[in-house]
């Protein structure tokens, strides 16, 4: 059974969200570039040194569910098959993405994701990410298989298994003119091909 969350955590989680998406607005209205870590400070009231003790970099503070997506996937892979595991988080994220669409719009969604291919700090940051969720889902399938990080069916599926974040972001970008609904639809058929071709050994 979960801890009940005390005031304190309540708290940060919702400064920590309120920096995010302080920031995402700064950051469409003005571009990523022009928009200063102390801007998004000043704009939420609080210090510079503040937001960075929630967020380890500005890139972060756009792109802030990557931690989310490690916790859930090395969670899932201790006792769910690494496929399904993975599929398991992103049919979250596009749940995520539905729910943003219903708040903002779909066209906010839409602008949201152009920022990030534009902006080269966003995509370095975005491959960084990826590149750290592969290494927790070693460890997690290392883990259960008890053996070590350095096992070679333990890299090789979690890489396969992290390489549905890519299918994920190319599939979105293919179908985003189809509106929010129909893309998500669109993006899990995606996912779920590619998932068949790695179950059958591609």
């Amino acid at each position: 059974m979960l801890k009940p969350e005390t005031l304190r955590e309540r708290r940060k989680r919702e400064l920590r969200q309120q920096l995010s998406n302080t920031a995402t607005v700064m950051f469409l209205e003005r571009g990523f570039d022009a928009v200063r870590v102390a801007d998004v400070a000043r704009a939420c009231g609080v210090t510079e040194k503040t937001v960075f003790n929630h967020f380890g970099s500005k890139e972060a503070l756009l792109a802030d569910r990557w931690d989310a997506h490690v916790d859930e996937l090395s969670a899932r892979l201790a006792d769910t098959a690494p496929l399904e595991a993975a599929l398991g988080v992103l049919d979250h994220e596009l749940d995520f993405m539905l729910t943003s669409a219903r708040r903002h719009g779909w066209a906010e969604v839409r602008r949201f994701g152009e920022l990030i291919r534009a902006t080269p700090a966003l995509v370095a940051h975005h491959r960084a990410a990826r590149d750290r969720l592969t290494e927790a889902a070693v460890e997690a399938l290392a883990t259960r298989a008890g053996t070590t990080p350095d096992d070679p069916v333990v890299r090789i599926t979690a890489a396969a298994v992290t390489g549905l974040w890519n299918v994920y972001a190319l599939s979105l970008q293919r179908h985003q003119s189809k509106g929010a609904a129909r893309a998500a639809r669109e993006v899990r058929a995606d996912l779920a091909r590619a998932a068949e071709a790695l179950g059958n050994g591609l």
